[in-house]
């Protein structure tokens, strides 16, 4: 079945199967990277994007399901530069190993879509899904703290 869909501000195009996954058709047929795969059950996060300005596991959406959707991957959201998410991650140094670092921007990027000034704890709460097995979470904390009194 063909599925039409934006992705990351590009009109797209694709075949999918009935059960293949986003996940895998993002990584495997388009080539982005920036999902990954830690759990393949939406447990830990590692895979979010945002679909239709939602954070969602992209382990857990069927290819299917995007037909019309606007889809934003890490690859998307600093295209031009780095977004103040990211800086301030770089800055706090948020990220050890990296594997999170998809899925905790993603989360931190869509709750400063929707609050622009969250408290430490609205933090944590936007973040629990995912799972980081490095940092301690303080440093990722801190970032998002950051970035919320960044302008792009």
């Amino acid at each position: 079945m063909k599925v039409r869909f934006q992705l990351n501000n590009e009109k797209r195009s694709l075949d999918v199967e009935p059960n293949d996954v986003l996940f895998d058709v993002l990584r495997d047929k388009i080539g982005l990277k920036s999902p990954k795969c830690g759990c393949d059950r939406g447990d830990c996060g590692a895979c979010s994007i945002l679909l239709n300005g939602k954070s969602v596991r992209s382990c857990l959406v069927l290819a299917a399901e995007i037909e019309g959707a606007n889809i934003v991957t890490v690859e998307g959201i600093g295209q031009t530069d780095l977004s103040p998410v990211q800086k301030a991650f770089l800055d706090k140094n948020a990220f050890q190993c990296g594997y999170c670092a998809p899925g905790m921007i993603i989360a931190a990027t869509e709750l400063l879509e929707h609050n622009k000034h969250p408290n430490a704890h609205e933090v944590r709460e936007a973040l629990s899904g995912n799972l980081c097995r490095c940092t301690g979470y303080t440093p990722i904390i801190e970032a998002v703290c950051q970035a919320r009194g960044r302008k792009s």
